[in-house]
């Protein structure tokens, strides 16, 4: 990783700390690259890899979002191998859920 992350110290419940990664977004970027194709990635799961590859205890979600959103638009990134197009947050991305249904539906065909 050529970029230095950023890490914040947040509170986590009474008396407990946590260290919260903030993303860049090409940090984002690459992992959404390295998610195989055709199928649907687990968008948790790729916030805990950030994480874990930065020395942090979380990766925080609201900026992953918002990288998503403008990865969308952008079109820089293959975000749909990450984002359900069933749930509510695919509406906010460019395309939609059915520009989603389609790019994995792609992808399935090239990766047979």
């Amino acid at each position: 990783m050529d970029e230095l992350p950023v890490i914040k110290i947040r509170r986590k419940g009474n008396a407990l700390t946590q260290r919260m990664l903030i993303p860049s977004e090409t940090m984002v970027a690459r992992q959404l690259r390295a998610a195989p194709p055709g199928r649907l990635s687990d968008l948790a799961a790729l916030r805990r890899r950030l994480a874990a590859k930065c020395g942090a205890d979380a990766c925080c979600p609201v900026t992953v979002q918002r990288h998503l959103v403008h990865i969308s638009r952008n079109g820089n990134a293959p975000f749909w191998r990450v984002v359900d197009p069933d749930r509510p947050f695919a509406r906010r991305l460019a395309g939609g859920p059915e520009y989603i249904r389609e790019k994995m539906a792609a992808e399935r065909v090239e990766s047979t």
